[in-house]
């Protein structure tokens, strides 16, 4: 084994958002920092592909304006543009038939869904959804907020329906109502964006922030073991280079973070990759020549977890008249997955959003399992407040970043935020347990 003579003292493991963020931050604040990535690409998830022009995100990605990523992406003058999707002429699909998604009085007075008793429940809830306290539903499921606060069936699974759509999770049996209500919550109030050129914006973004402020990004360096005596000293690559450090970032998943630091079992990462329950969707990317139908930009599965959104209706994704349009189904922790043998079932989804669409097909792909979040916020570990924080009991100078890390939202907004926690962390030298808090 032979060590790398540097001067750099905090090693990143990871080159997605967080990592690239985290490294941002700890090098803008004097520190020298080396990002590892182990694929010879950056981005991870948040990579955007580029088939003849279309710019396909891998499933469905949208920004919360009002969140913790988005104002971290600002404060590190990250580049980028985008429109959030129109409210008004969605669908709610329930038996296979189309409706108008309540989404407004109009729509509300005029949909089929359901009716009239259930659209003045409907009308009730979306006004009150807006301004309910969420604390108190930290360590209730799902399941048991919409039987003790909706009353007609058909309204619980309008509500299930939005729960899903703004946290990508499914799993309503185990999942923190009081989480999933502060997530509408977000959504309600700022809406999302759909990024122009996809996520990969994000990605070239934050390296170029990284590179300009001094981190060294390395790519295909697989880091196999975080060396420590109680406080980090190195990381190792698989090629057997040693790098001195006196902080080690792990901007992964919980299972890889217990798989790469040495003896994990004698600290909390063990327990936090056994007991996290990935959250996981099936989806259909497509690129069209042409839209077949225009005006019909969205739909919300109501009696099933699904979903379909024309993401180039509000961004620049597609050449000329083409359009990219993401289709997904949610599955929860006891669904194995939709095979590619099974892909019909999100294709009939599609078919009924843009009947033809397979005669203008330029490019498509199925992701069968992909991970959404690495770790469900669920109503027994008391929603995202029970999360870890970035700090590992045990080790000084270990730390990690993720959508399971932190009390701050979901998806990028989780990670983007323990990113910059766990840069004031680093910088402080606060590493002791209680910082994990």
């Amino acid at each position: 084994m032979r060590d790398r003579a540097s001067d750099r003292s905090v090693a990143v493991i990871g080159g997605g958002l967080g990592g690239l963020a985290v490294a941002t931050l700890l090098a803008r604040r004097g520190r020298d920092a080396t990002l590892f990535e182990r694929a010879s690409t950056l981005g991870g998830r948040a990579a955007t592909d580029d088939e003849q022009g279309f710019r396909l995100n891998r499933g469905p990605h949208a920004l919360y304006r009002g969140g913790p990523a988005f104002a971290v992406l600002r404060d590190l003058g990250v580049p980028f543009t985008g429109s959030p999707p129109s409210a008004s002429g969605g669908f709610a699909l329930r038996a296979r038939r189309r409706h108008a998604l309540p989404g407004g009085l109009v729509s509300l007075l005029t949909t089929g869904l359901f009716p009239l008793p259930a659209k003045l429940e409907t009308a009730r809830l979306l006004v009150a959804l807006r301004t309910v306290d969420p604390r108190p539903y930290d360590r209730t499921t799902v399941t048991a907020w919409l039987a003790a606060n909706v009353r007609h069936p058909i309204v619980r699974e309008l509500v299930g329906g939005l729960f899903r759509l703004t946290t990508y999770a499914a799993d309503a049996d185990r999942q923190s109502a009081g989480t999933a209500l502060a997530q509408l919550q977000l959504a309600l109030a700022k809406n999302v964006v759909y990024l122009d050129g996809g996520w990969q914006t994000l990605v070239e973004g934050l390296r170029d922030a990284a590179v300009a402020a001094g981190a060294r990004v390395v790519t295909g360096a697989r880091v196999v073991a975080v060396e420590h005596d109680g406080a980090v000293r190195a990381v190792r690559l698989a090629d057997g280079t040693r790098h001195p450090a006196d902080v080690a970032i792990v901007a992964a998943g919980p299972a890889d973070a217990a798989a790469i630091v040495e003896r994990a079992e004698e600290t909390p990462l063990a327990a936090w990759a056994a007991a996290a329950i990935p959250v996981h969707a099936a989806c259909l990317d497509v690129a069209l020549a042409r839209l077949p139908r225009p005006h019909a930009r969205f739909a919300l599965g109501i009696d099933e977890p699904t979903y379909c959104s024309v993401h180039s209706a509000s961004a620049r994704l597609a050449p000329g008249d083409g359009a990219v349009v993401h289709v997904a189904r949610y599955l929860t922790a006891r669904d194995g997955g939709i095979a590619l043998s099974e892909e019909r079932r999100l294709e009939d989804i599609l078919d009924l959003v843009q009947p033809g669409w397979r005669q203008a097909v330029v490019a498509r792909r199925t992701l069968p399992r992909m991970v959404v979040s690495h770790a469900l916020a669920t109503a027994d570990a008391g929603g995202t407040r029970g999360r870890p924080g970035p700090a590992v009991p045990g080790i000084r100078g270990l730390f990690v970043v993720g959508d399971w890390v932190g009390p701050d939202g979901l998806l990028a907004d989780a990670t983007l935020a323990s990113a910059r926690r766990a840069a004031d962390l680093a910088v402080a030298g606060d590493a002791a347990p209680a910082a994990a808090a």
